[in-house]
């Protein structure tokens, strides 16, 4: 049993429900739980249809990817997990949820976000245009049987207001509303999130992944010509981004040769 929704997202969901199609309908919305995307996955494995919506005011055990903990303290930011049924969708899906993050943002609070491979939201410091904090998150978890994917969940985590990080955090991540420093209409990003999500995922459905590859070029300017230290084929190398392949994954040259990364620690230097 779902606890009631707070006026605020039920608004934000309202104002764009001509725009976000199936996505967000039906929502469940609970006060606390473990983690959003168990939640999602659980109702998933019972049936649930594309589209399904959690949401939760707090996580005890929200994960980022790597298996690190995402950060999720009571009211402080959005914690969200869809789910997704579309086999030809799924290889795109965090790309597409890091183009529809940065829009949603960008449409609800105007504040020029960028994404940083490969699913992190972040805001560039007006003094110090190279550092870059985090803004947001995403991870997403397929579920396989014999006949391929049987779904996936996309978990979207964003910092909304400003909280107590810990300490490893404290200089990496941010919030909206300490980036525009002023409050944030928490339901407007949902709503504009989901609304710029089904739009990619429209393309993704008529297979133009080449529009949502290409918007998120343009998204993510750190990808191409910053230094990188990354794990290719279990040895630890650097070398200077140079985008992105047409299967999503971080293009490196070193030493003259193009390495292809698709896991694993990236360290942007």
């Amino acid at each position: 049993m779902s606890d009631a929704l707070p006026s605020e997202l039920a608004a934000g969901l309202e104002a764009t429900a001509s725009r976000r199609g199936p996505l967000g309908s039906p929502v469940y919305y609970f006060n606390e739980t473990g983690s959003t995307n168990d939640v999602a996955a659980t109702l998933a494995e019972g049936g649930a249809a594309e589209g399904t919506l959690v949401l939760a005011s707090t996580q005890t055990a929200g994960r980022g990817r790597l298996g690190r903990q995402w950060h999720s303290p009571p009211d402080a930011g959005l914690y969200a997990s869809l789910i997704f049924r579309s086999a030809a969708a799924a290889p795109f899906l965090t790309l597409a949820g890091g183009v529809a993050v940065a829009e949603g943002i960008r449409q609800a609070t105007a504040l020029p976000v960028h994404i940083k491979w490969p699913n992190d939201i972040v805001i560039s410091d007006r003094a110090r245009p190279s550092r870059r904090r985090k803004l947001a998150g995403l991870l997403a978890e397929a579920s396989s049987g014999a006949d391929g994917v049987l779904h996936v969940v996309l978990g979207i985590g964003i910092n909304i207001k400003a909280t107590a990080y810990p300490p490893e955090l404290a200089d990496k991540a941010s919030s909206l509303e300490t980036e525009l420093g002023r409050p944030v209409d928490a339901g407007a990003v949902l709503g504009e999130t989901l609304a710029e999500l089904e739009r990619a995922m429209g393309s993704l459905r008529r297979g133009d992944a080449a529009r949502v590859l290409g918007r998120w070029r343009e998204l993510a300017p750190s990808a191409f010509g910053s230094s990188v230290e990354a794990d290719v084929g279990g040895e630890r190398v650097a070398g200077v981004a140079e985008g992105i392949d047409d299967s999503g994954a971080l293009l490196v040259r070193v030493n003259g040769r193009l390495e292809r990364v698709l896991s694993g620690e990236v360290l942007w230097t």
